[in-house]
């Protein structure tokens, strides 16, 4: 009989539990909140360091995201919020080898920052914006930005110290949780 750690199988106590975690965290998205102040930047960053595979790091919570979505409203922007979060999927996967505080912080950061060149160059870009299309244009677009920068940045660390540190507690607690020494990182 195979040990159900090793077989691939989806619904692994781990599994659900991280599974449980990021939809937990895109209802909450749902929930009132200050503009940008989301669990998404955590949400995309937890999926790629904890998600055994590659394929179920960014298809879990990019679901997770459309899903809310249909309840939040689809806008012109959405195809670059998108990639954005599958960029912070990818930082995450850095996480995967060595979760630390300093390094959770990196990704964080890293995470928040690209979210904020990303959807304000597409609000540049876009129609949706009423900023010249030059280069002071996008500076303008950058300046506006940063006080929802600060809100996203914010987010991110409190949602990902709630997100990285309750999974270390509940690993601490319940060893079925802990990740198996051979992991499988696809």
């Amino acid at each position: 009989m195979r040990e159900n750690n090793q077989d691939g199988n989806l619904l692994r106590p781990r599994t659900i539990v991280i599974t449980g975690i990021v939809l937990g965290a895109a209802a909450l998205r749902l929930a009132p909140h200050p503009m940008n102040f989301a669990p998404l930047g955590a949400l995309a960053l937890f999926g790629g360091a904890y998600f055994s595979s590659k394929r179920e790091a960014l298809a879990i919570p990019l679901l997770s995201l459309i899903v809310g979505d249909v309840f939040t409203g689809f806008h012109k922007l959405i195809p670059f919020v998108y990639a954005s979060f599958l960029v912070s999927v990818a930082i995450g996967f850095w996480l995967r080898r060595k979760r630390s505080a300093p390094r959770i912080g990196a990704a964080t950061l890293a995470g928040a920052i690209q979210f904020f060149l990303v959807t304000n160059f597409a609000m540049w870009a876009s129609s949706i914006g009423s900023f010249p299309k030059t280069a002071g244009g996008l500076a303008a677009c950058y300046v506006a930005g940063i006080p929802l920068f600060w809100n996203t940045l914010a987010g991110d660390a409190f949602y990902a110290a709630l997100f990285f540190g309750g999974m270390a507690l509940s690993e601490r607690k319940f060893p079925v949780l802990r990740e198996p020494l051979a992991a499988n990182m696809n």
